[in-house]
């Protein structure tokens, strides 16, 4: 099933899933660094309504011309949302963003708040978003397709740009080397709190995900060079955003491969 959803994604438009027209500059350079205004295409600003104002609450990743990819965490019942899409700098008016009103939010049905267990949630847009050079859906891995230990992948967002730090305005991306369940899983790392669901990236105790990069896409490259959103910002520790041996936890989009096919389909 999985395959005909990915073959769907290509067939939106010209522009093909994960595969930007401005392509990142990607490197091994340590710490987050501004992005390439558009190189990552798929990645949404999540708002939400307080008076007549939107604010930025969290990330997520276009998957169709209809559909985001984002995380249970970063939905609220009483709040309005709005996704942004084509967003290089969120404090500035810029040429190919488009704003879209949330028409409906589906959230995991096994999503559990205390457990952060199925961290996952999909948004259908209130009207389809034409594809360009500026937005554009990512790929999805091949269903339960597991990383291997230090596969280099990218977090992007514009969560906060330190611990308690402000967010950022500008786009930002970081290297994330996935860590393994084997090690992610260690008592002196996550232990039992993460499952064969989730997937750890970083934990160099330098560079990780932060408030503000929930929902948002680890993005890493498929065999033909497309890029694919393997995670979910699901969650971090609490002592601080990049602590040692506490990697940023994703939710693992291959273990929901079903769920999401699904869902899409029915709504």
């Amino acid at each position: 099933m999985m395959k005909f959803v990915v073959l769907a994604f290509l067939a939106v438009g010209a522009y093909g899933c994960g595969l930007p027209t401005y392509p990142p500059i990607i490197s091994r350079v340590v710490g987050g660094v501004d992005v390439r205004p558009h190189s990552w295409p798929w990645q949404i600003s999540l708002q939400y309504k307080s008076g007549s104002s939107w604010y930025h609450t969290c990330g997520g990743s276009l998957i169709s011309d209809q559909w985001v990819l984002t995380a249970a965490h970063c939905i609220g019942s009483s709040r309005t949302y709005r996704v942004f899409l084509g967003k290089h700098n969120l404090k500035e008016e810029e040429n190919g963003s488009v704003a879209i009103g949330a028409g409906k939010i589906i959230v995991h049905e096994g999503w559990n708040s205390f457990t952060i267990r199925n961290d996952i949630a999909l948004i259908k847009l209130e009207t389809p978003v034409p594809t360009s050079a500026t937005v554009t859906p990512a790929c999805l891995p091949e269903a339960e397709l597991v990383l291997p230990h230090n596969a280099p992948c990218y977090v992007t967002g514009w969560g906060r740009l330190y611990t308690n730090g402000p967010l950022a305005d500008i786009l930002q991306q970081a290297l994330l080397p996935v860590v393994d369940h084997a090690t992610c899983s260690k008592s002196d790392w996550w232990g039992s709190q993460v499952t064969q669901n989730m997937l750890c990236a970083g934990g160099d105790g330098v560079v990780a995900g932060c408030n503000g990069d929930s929902g948002g896409p680890l993005n890493c490259a498929g065999g033909d060079g497309a890029w694919e959103v393997h995670g979910i910002v699901s969650f971090g520790s609490g002592l601080s955003c990049n602590y040692n041996k506490k990697p940023t936890v994703f939710t693992r989009v291959s273990a929901y491969s079903d769920w999401i096919s699904k869902n899409m389909a029915l709504n």
